[in-house]
């Protein structure tokens, strides 16, 4: 099994590759180890909502939505709250519904100087299957990890 540094290296040698401008990049099962194992490790879900009341919702997360439901509008108080509700001298870890979000809630908190920001690649829910339906095929509903249902 690997170390949570071997993970950590690898996040970072494909966020460079990637030429992501925040440290790493993780898949779900990489994400979820480093919670476990490195806890100062934070986790911040930056869906909606209506997001975390309808899809599910990731235990011990801190929840802070990027943008609002139904319009999407940003959350002009993303950051304010982000520095509120964070250490930003420790590792976090951002996630969204598909990693979209998540990659611009990695790069803002990045720009405000936070000095270990991640994405986790594929989100909660992951890429749609061939059924167009998410939660199947990729991210963190897909690859078992624990969520609770609102």
């Amino acid at each position: 099994m690997e170390t949570t540094v071997a993970i950590l290296e690898k996040a970072q040698q494909r966020a460079q590759e990637l030429g992501l401008p925040y440290k790493g990049a993780l898949l779900p099962m990489e994400a979820y180890r480093v919670l476990q194992e490195h806890t100062q490790a934070q986790l911040v879900d930056v869906r909606s909502r209506a997001e975390l009341d309808w899809v599910g919702r990731i235990p011990g997360a801190t929840e802070i939505e990027l943008r609002s439901y139904p319009n999407m509008q940003p959350n002009p108080n993303f950051l304010d709250q982000l520095i509120q509700q964070t250490d930003k001298t420790l590792p976090v870890l951002f996630i969204c519904r598909s990693g979209a979000r998540s990659n611009q809630a990695a790069a803002m908190a990045t720009d405000m100087d936070f000095a270990e920001c991640y994405n986790i690649l594929e989100g909660f829910e992951g890429d749609r299957d061939e059924n167009g339906q998410r939660g199947k095929a990729s991210g963190w509903k897909a690859a078992g990890l624990p969520w609770v249902q609102s």
